[in-house]
């Protein structure tokens, strides 16, 4: 759940720490070795002459439901177009490998929802609609959940993550599981996003040289793409906001505990959730409530002050009006000059909406915390793996984190042909969380991220949110040196366990940029109606062009 994977040098500032850091088809099949896992030549591209599927359906969640309740289309219409793009776009044509397994029982669910409909029972606005989720997500059917990795990719577990029983509730259909970057970019320091063993290599579908950022990469392709009208990534820093940024999508990083955890295979208990990724703020909106909600499982959930509340109130178009935005100009500068341009460009839009721009209003405790967090992820990813594998019972492919590590080694010409598992072998060597340098680290990123840090400048300046770029453009994808990541911003919500959302912001040539607003807990309606204000006031967001590489100039 991570965007991007490296222990940091003291001397490092944060962006160049970034760079280094973990800022993270037939059902049940394997993806062979060797062409697979990435070292298959880029495909030409979409040129003259490549056939390719008409335009993906671009309608939204609410117009896919007045569509199914006017009986337009059905559910099972909806998913075969779904399937039929999956296999023009992700087995052939840029060949994305967004969608790492596609659920076998999709079209009997869909049966079932189309006949409930005539039956005059309707759930919600999910019924009916397909959505991805991400390969770490457990799902108690005939679909694996495996994070990418070979060794749990026959692993099926008894129990359906939380938020599946809330989505299967709602009327979704779980179409398939996307791909990712392997255990959530946190294996090695120098991993390519969107590379997994079990899954291959996944594409940004706006330049297919480009990397789709991580780890939630398959998710924000497939999204991108038009796969589906939604998608559930996961985070722990980084991990929704840069897949949705770069590629193009809007995501909501929830407050921690609004979704449950439980079910999910972790990296870290302080940092890690699940939000939605879409192609509009309305459609995140519908989805998050329904998936919200105190779950027994995950202690998390029981702060949260509702459940399965609305957020689809808050979309007002006219939401900016009066709104107090903070910009972060010490989390915005030396990108790249295009994404200057293009935060100017925001700035006035938030301020022609009606916005109140304090500028600056700058994070102070900006790099404070930046090792203190990895020695956290360590030690929580050692504590939450033992404890994900106790839960899958006795059939476990693996019992440890040793257990995982042997696996690799015995594998290393399919698990780690281009990159190894540092961060692993980092994390075996941590003791228990009852030690003293864990609690001191998660003491001092509390309080540089809370009390000194999102709260202090929004109380100082009184702000509603703050603002800043979500991400730098996307880079090459470089299998042989891994990530070069080009700065982000998600740190500071990911480690405070605040929400944070990205709403696409322009375009560096062809590469999408986003914007992210960041509030104080529990505040995802209040983000929701800023952000739903500028995307309605700006609509920048446009489908992806699958270009083989960035364009020349004339």
């Amino acid at each position: 759940m991570r965007s991007h994977p490296a222990p940091p040098p003291a001397a490092l500032d944060r962006r160049a720490f970034l760079g280094r850091v973990a800022a993270a088809s037939a059902a049940f099949a394997i993806s062979p070795p060797a062409t697979v896992f990435g070292a298959d030549p880029l495909p030409p591209s979409v040129e003259p002459g490549l056939t390719m599927p008409p335009p993906a359906d671009e309608r939204g969640v609410a117009d896919l439901a007045a569509a199914l309740a006017l009986g337009e289309t059905t559910a099972r219409a909806l998913v075969e177009g779904c399937l039929a793009r999956v296999e023009a776009l992700d087995a052939r044509g840029p060949t994305l490998r967004a969608v790492i397994e596609r659920n076998p029982d999709a079209l009997a669910i869909a049966d079932r929802l189309d006949q409930e409909r005539k039956d005059g029972k309707v759930r919600g606005p999910l019924h009916g609609i397909p959505i991805l989720i991400k390969d770490n997500i457990d799902s108690a059917d005939r679909m694996r959940t495996s994070a990418g990795s070979l060794a749990l990719a026959n692993s099926t577990p008894s129990r359906d993550a939380f938020i599946v029983e809330r989505l299967r509730a709602a009327g979704a259909v779980l179409l398939g599981k996307t791909n990712l970057s392997e255990w959530a970019n946190f294996r090695s320091t120098r991993s390519t996003s969107g590379w997994s063993g079990r899954g291959g290599l996944t594409r940004n579908p706006h330049v297919l040289d480009r990397s789709a950022c991580g780890s939630s990469s398959g998710t924000g392709a497939a999204v991108a793409a038009g796969y589906v009208p939604l998608g559930i990534g996961t985070e722990t820093d980084g991990s929704i906001i840069c897949p949705s940024s770069i590629c193009g999508i809007v995501g909501i990083k929830p407050t921690l505990g609004l979704w449950s955890r439980s079910g999910i295979i972790p990296i870290s208990a302080s940092q890690d959730t699940a939000g939605p990724m879409t192609r509009s703020v309305a459609d995140a909106a519908v989805l998050l409530g329904p998936l919200a909600g105190p779950d027994p499982r995950d202690a998390a959930t029981q702060a949260s002050p509702g459940t399965a509340e609305d957020y689809s109130r808050f979309l007002d178009r006219g939401g900016l009006k009066g709104a107090r935005i903070g910009v972060a100009r010490n989390l915005a500068s030396g990108f790249h000059p295009d994404i200057d341009r293009a935060f100017g460009e925001a700035l006035a839009a938030l301020k022609d909406a009606g916005a109140v721009l304090v500028d600056p209003a700058n994070l102070e405790t900006l790099g404070k915390f930046d090792e203190a967090e990895y020695e956290v992820l360590l030690y929580e990813f050692k504590a939450g793996m033992a404890a994900y594998l106790e839960a899958l019972g006795p059939a476990a492919p693996a019992k440890t984190l040793d257990d995982l590590f042997a696996f690799n080694e015995k594998e290393r010409a399919r698990e780690m042909p281009f990159f190894g598992q540092e961060i692993f072998e980092q994390a075996k060597g941590k003791g228990p969380l009852t030690d003293k340098a864990y609690r001191a680290a998660r003491a001092k990123c509390v309080k540089l991220t809370r009390k000194e840090g999102i709260d202090a400048t929004l109380a100082k300046h009184k702000l509603d949110a703050i603002v800043a770029p979500s991400n730098g453009p996307s880079w090459p994808i470089d299998l042989v040196n891994g990530d070069r990541y080009t700065g982000g911003n998600s740190s500071f919500a990911a480690v405070a366990g605040y929400p944070s959302i990205t709403v696409p912001m322009g375009f560096v040539h062809e590469l999408p940029l986003g914007l992210s607003f960041l509030g104080a807990a529990w505040t995802e309606g209040k983000l929701i109606r800023l952000a739903y204000a500028f995307e309605q006031a700006t609509k920048i967001r446009r489908a992806p062009r699958f270009l083989a590489t960035t364009p020349s100039p004339a």
